[in-house]
C-alpha cells in the first residue's frame, strides 16, 4: 500500500489478513508513480518512482529477496551521485510547521555564499511531490541551490491545508513562502542577493504577491501564467471557476482579502522591485495573458531602481502547452535571466 508521509512515498507490504508485514525501501526522498503491479502467481511487484535527482524509473521488487532494481533505467547525461536532497522544516508566522526540500551538492558548505531557486505552488489541494526536471541538473552543476516549499493551500496533509490557504485564508500561504526565503537566509545557504523564485499559474499568483509584499527579500522573480488581477479574473474565460478557491470581489465579504494581496493593486511607485520576468502564452485561455500584460506595465511605471521588469510572451503557447522548440527557448531565457542576475555561472567539464 502506498502512503504519502510529510509528503514523501512510503510503500508498505501487508499480509492477506491485513496485517502490517514490512516496509519497502524505496530509492530515496521521492514519489511514486500511480499504479502498483503484480501477479498472484509471482512473489514480485512493479513501481515507478521519481525523485529531484532522478526521472522516473521503473523498478522490480523481489518479495523474497527484499530487493529492488531498476528496469531499463533511463541513460541521463548527469551523474547525481554528489548531488542530495534533504528535507527540513521550518516555522511559518502564525508558527505552523510547513515541510521543504533542499537539493544541492552532498559537501554543500553553508556560508551564505549560494544562489536559490525557490519555487511552490500552495493552491487547489495540490501536492508538490519531488520530480524530476530535465533542466534542474543544468542549476547543481552550475552550484545553484533547488528548494520546493509545500505551502498551505496544496493537499500535502489533506483538505485541512488545504483550507488554511485558501479564500480568506490565502495569505497563509503567501507567509509560507516568505518564511521559506527567511530560513534559507538565517541557516546560510544563501543572501537575499543570490534568491530567486518561480511559480507558475496559482504558483504565478504567488510570485507576484511576493513581489508586492516582500520585493525586499528576492532578487529574481519568475511568474509564469500568473492570476495578478485578483479583482477581474472571475471576469475572463475560466476564471469564474476559481471562485470556489479565490471568492470574488463583487462578494462584500471577499473584496478586501482580494484586494489586499492582489499584485495589480499593490504596485507603488519608487519601490525597487526584483528582477523580473512576467512569462504568459499568447494563447492561454485558463489564465489570460492580460493578466501579465497589466502588472508588467504597473510594474515598469513603479520600478524604482535599474532592476529589469520583462514581459516574455510565447508565441501558439497555451496555459500548459508549448511546442518543445517553445518549451526549450523558455527554460533557456529563464535560466540565463537568473543566471546572469545572480552571477552563477556554468562549470564546463574537461
Amino acid at each position: 500500500m502506498h502512503y504519502l508521509h510529510d509528503v514523501t512515498s512510503r510503500l508498505h507490504l501487508f499480509t492477506l489478513d491485513g496485517k502490517p508485514s514490512r516496509e519497502i525501501a524505496l530509492p530515496g526522498i521521492g514519489a511514486l508513480g500511480w499504479a502498483l503491479n503484480g501477479r498472484n502467481s509471482v512473489s514480485e511487484l512493479w513501481y515507478s518512482f521519481t525523485s529531484f535527482l532522478s526521472p522516473e524509473t521503473v523498478y522490480h521488487y523481489d518479495i523474497a529477496s527484499g530487493k529492488s532494481t531498476p528496469f531499463r533505467a533511463p541513460r541521463v547525461p548527469f551523474d547525481p551521485s554528489a548531488y542530495q536532497t534533504r528535507q527540513v522544516f521550518y516555522p511559518s508566522k502564525d508558527g505552523t510547521r510547513v515541510p521543504m526540500f533542499v537539493t544541492a551538492k552532498k559537501a554543500l558548505q553553508r556560508d551564505a555564499s549560494h544562489p536559490v531557486f525557490l519555487t511552490a505552488y500552495g493552491g487547489y489541494g495540490a501536492i508538490t511531490a519531488p520530480n524530476y526536471r530535465p533542466d534542474l541538473p543544468l542549476w547543481l552543476e552550475m552550484g545553484g541551490v533547488f528548494v520546493v516549499a509545500n505551502l498551505r493551500g496544496g493537499g500535502e496533509y489533506g483538505e485541512e491545508w488545504h483550507r488554511a490557504g485558501k479564500l480568506e485564508q490565502k495569505q497563509n500561504s503567501f507567509d509560507d513562502f516568505i518564511a521559506a526565503a527567511e530560513y534559507l537566509v538565517a541557516e546560510l545557504y544563501t543572501v537575499r542577493e543570490k534568491t530567486a523564485i518561480y511559480g507558475h499559474s496559482n504558483g504565478g499568483l504567488l510570485i507576484g504577491a511576493m513581489i508586492t509584499q516582500r520585493p525586499d527579500l528576492f532578487a529574481v522573480a519568475l511568474a509564469n501564467a500568473g492570476h495578478h488581477d485578483m479583482l477581474r479574473y472571475h471576469r475572463f474565460t475560466a476564471g469564474a471557476a476559481w471562485i470556489p478557491e479565490y471568492g470574488s470581489s463583487e462578494n462584500a465579504a471577499d473584496f478586501p482579502y482580494l484586494y489586499a494581496y492582489s499584485p495589480l493593486h499593490n504596485v507603488h511607485k519608487g519601490t525597487c522591485y526584483p528582477a523580473t520576468i512576467l512569462l504568459t502564452g499568447d494563447h492561454d485561455d485558463r489564465v489570460v495573458p492580460s493578466h501579465s500584460y497589466k502588472f508588467a506595465a504597473a510594474l515598469q511605471a513603479a520600478q524604482g531602481c535599474d532592476r529589469p521588469i520583462l514581459l516574455r510572451v510565447a508565441s501558439d503557447a497555451s496555459h500548459s502547452y508549448a511546442s518543445e522548440a517553445g518549451a526549450i527557448a523558455e527554460l533557456a531565457d529563464i535560466w540565463a535571466f537568473v543566471a546572469a542576475q545572480l552571477g552563477a555561472r556554468a562549470v564546463v567539464s574537461q
